[in-house]
């Protein structure tokens, strides 16, 4: 059973993207906050500190340590400096807050910081968070501290702006992050916006069979690695397409005599009563017909399912071209003839196949000869050539290089009705084959077709 992808997951690139660089922003803003936050509460912590020292510092001033006792001495501003002041002289309390509810609490904690030498601070939560700092009266004599002053500070307005600071923070990257997911799908999607174009492009251009490409045109690296791809998918589409298109055309070109000859024969039925033979006779012709044309579609099918090279086979020469020879009726021509100094002389090819290379060749030459064709075989030391020459006018030297083009005909408007197919599928096979067709332009009397196939 295949998984379904979780519901909450992105189907498109985009969505994609744009939840990793969130989830990613979302990781870093979080950490930034933390440090951020963190810095700015021992920032707070130290400015309270601060406060707190520079308070004692100022109660100091009116403590009097001259001739070894020590005695708080009156200001002006007496009130101020005793809320939230403790003055100890050797571990004695001397100064303390008026009584309240958590002065209790901040003695016992002052009294420890005193304790200690007059030295360090330390937070207090009592209902409210309060710190406290001890700060030692220095004498004039530089003898040892004999008097501590411990200062107490309400934390709450400190803590009043890192709350503060925690929730701006939290909401710039609340902002942030909705910034951050709106931007990467704006760009993610104008970033595919081009693919999207090519794709469409790809898929119209291969459903039309165009000559368009993406090649030459300028833009980014990966589009342009892009392109390269989608030409070399668009180019392999139309050689397939091209290819079905080909072996449709051969088919209907190869069909056409056996096909021709089953319709004239019926005709010829039809016209009045036979007798016996006449109509054994015509059945044997639509039979031959028939198979013939069994023969063609198995051998083109079997090439086209093979690809580079068709099936191999043995096919004994000269019984074949014989075969080419006759006609239904007898023999296609009087002036063609068959030549063989070998009886034996077999190519490396089935019977069909070479058929099917050899006729093409033999329709041509009939279709072109003024009064003969003749067919020779003959073996080589590294396999079987077979020649097919007529005593026509030639082929136009300007058209020799266009001769086994599918589709290309010397003549389009002359009385012939040939498609242009025989003489491309005829090399195409023997090529298959591990052979070859070509035109043997020495000749000069008409035109001459060499065949070169393996030996069987």
């Amino acid at each position: 059973m295949t998984a379904r992808p979780t519901c909450w997951w992105p189907r498109t690139l985009r969505g994609r993207l744009s939840l990793v660089a969130v989830a990613t922003a979302l990781l870093l803003m979080a950490i930034l906050t933390v440090v951020f936050n963190t810095i700015v509460q021992q920032r707070l912590q130290h400015q309270a500190d601060d406060h707190l020292r520079t308070r004692a510092t100022a109660v100091a001033t009116t403590v009097d340590t001259v001739g070894g006792s020590v005695r708080v001495l009156e200001s002006p501003n007496d009130t101020l400096l005793d809320d939230n002041v403790w003055i100890y002289a050797g571990g004695l309390l001397l100064e303390h807050p008026p009584n309240s509810s958590d002065v209790q609490p901040l003695t016992r904690a002052a009294d420890t910081l005193a304790g200690h030498g007059g030295q360090g601070c330390t937070t207090l939560h009592t209902g409210r968070t309060v710190r406290l700092c001890a700060v030692a009266v220095p004498t004039t004599d530089g003898a040892a501290p004999r008097a501590v002053v411990v200062t107490a500070l309400d934390l709450a307005p400190y803590l009043s702006s890192a709350d503060t600071m925690l929730f701006a923070s939290i909401a710039l990257d609340i902002t942030m992050l909705a910034c951050t997911y709106a931007l990467t799908r704006l760009a993610v999607g104008r970033a595919l916006r081009p693919v999207h174009t090519m794709t469409d492009q790809a898929t119209r251009w291969s459903a039309a069979d165009s000559d368009e490409r993406f090649r030459g045109r300028a833009g980014p690296t990966e589009l342009t690695q892009l392109g390269s791809s989608l030409d070399a998918l668009l180019d392999r589409i139309r050689a397939v397409l091209r290819h079905e298109q080909q072996l449709t055309k051969e088919l209907s070109h190869e069909l056409r005599n056996p096909l021709a000859r089953i319709v004239a024969e019926l005709d010829w039925l039809q016209a009045r009563p036979r007798s016996a033979q006449d109509t054994r006779t015509c059945h044997l012709a639509v039979a031959d017909a028939a198979q013939s044309m069994q023969a063609i579609c198995e051998t083109l099918l079997d090439d086209a399912r093979a690809g580079a090279r068709s099936t191999p086979g043995t096919a004994v020469v000269l019984p074949v071209l014989n075969r080419l020879a006759e006609g239904p009726n007898g023999p296609r021509t009087p002036g063609l003839t068959v030549v063989g100094g070998d009886p034996e002389v077999s190519a490396g090819v089935s019977t069909a196949l070479l058929e099917r290379i050899v006729g093409p060749l033999l329709d041509n030459g009939l279709r072109h000869a003024e009064s003969g064709v003749s067919l020779h075989a003959s073996r080589l030391p590294d396999g079987v050539r077979i020649e097919v020459t007529d005593d026509g006018p030639g082929v136009p030297e300007p058209f020799v290089p266009y001769l086994f083009h599918p589709g290309r005909r010397a003549a389009p408007d002359d009385e012939h009705t040939g498609a242009g197919l025989g003489l491309s599928l005829a090399r195409r096979l023997a090529r298959s084959a591990g052979g070859d067709v070509r035109y043997d332009e020495l000749h000069t009397t008409g035109a001459r077709f060499v065949v070169s196939l393996p030996t069987g």
